[in-house]
This record gives structure tokens, C-alpha cells and sequence, in this order.
């Protein structure tokens, strides 16, 4: 019975773990960076709610950083606004993605870093932002974000 139960839960990951590095087609993979350049772009013209359209609206949405997670999309939007109240703190944002990949049908993760052009401090991180389609439509759904040393 054991020695069953072993074998069933190891082919279980071996094909989930298969199927969680699949390539993306090109048409996802080409919308979910039309969602990141749409929010470079917001967050370059200081536009917070136009950011926010990027992320899931759902209280299920999670934000998380050094300071640990942050649950749902006002809490995040707020967030947002408290951290970063005017043009010149957010600065310029620049992504660079590293990868993406599907984990399901409709979820995928992308890897990447963030750049941050300040007058004051420029800031520089990485990110794993987990996708999901909702309506043909990519959104995040857990975004952790954290600075570099």
C-alpha cells in the first residue's frame, strides 16, 4: 500500500513538474508583457491607478516584500500611495524579464528585476510575479518584490 501511495504521489510530480516548466506560447507570453509595459509606463507617468490594472482586483491578491505580505488590491493600491506619494519618489521604472513560464493552462510565473532612476536613491531588485488568466485576459495574482543589497 505504501510502496503504491510512493509511486502515484512521485508520478504526480514528475508530471506537474513537467508541465510547470512548459514554454509559453508566443500570444501569452506577448500579452503578459503588454501588461508590464502598460504598467512601466503608468508607473513612469507617476499613475498608480492605471499601475494597479495590471493586478487581479481580488482580496485574494497578494503583495509580498521585506516587510511580508499585503492582502488584497485596495490594501495594495494603498500601499502603493503611501510608499511612493509623488513623481519624484517613484522615480523611473525599467523591467527586465528574465523568464516566463507556464504552470498551467491559465497560470504562469515571470521572473525579473526591476530598476528604479531616482534623484535621491536609485533602487534595483528582483521580482516572481504569479499570472493568471481571468476572462482571456493575464493578471497578477502574487507579486514578491524585494531590493537588492
Amino acid at each position: 500500500m505504501a510502496t503504491r501511495l510512493l509511486f502515484f504521489t512521485a508520478i504526480f510530480f514528475l508530471s506537474f513538474n513537467a508541465h510547470s516548466q512548459s514554454k509559453i506560447s508566443e500570444k501569452d507570453s506577448l500579452e503578459i508583457m503588454s501588461v508590464m509595459t502598460f504598467q512601466e509606463n503608468a508607473w513612469n507617468k507617476a499613475d498608480v491607478n492605471s499601475f494597479m490594472m495590471g493586478y487581479h482586483n481580488s482580496d485574494e491578491l497578494v503583495f509580498s516584500g521585506k516587510n511580508g505580505p499585503t492582502y488584497g488590491w485596495n490594501n495594495i493600491k494603498q500601499r502603493y500611495l503611501n510608499s511612493y506619494p509623488n513623481a519624484e519618489i517613484m522615480g523611473k521604472l525599467s523591467f527586465d524579464v528574465k523568464k516566463i513560464r507556464l504552470v498551467s493552462e491559465n497560470s504562469a510565473y515571470l521572473i525579473g528585476e526591476y530598476y528604479l532612476k531616482r534623484n535621491s536613491s536609485d533602487s534595483y531588485g528582483h521580482f516572481t510575479l504569479l499570472w493568471k488568466k481571468i476572462n482571456n485576459k493575464w493578471f497578477i495574482i502574487s507579486d514578491h518584490t524585494t531590493a537588492a543589497d
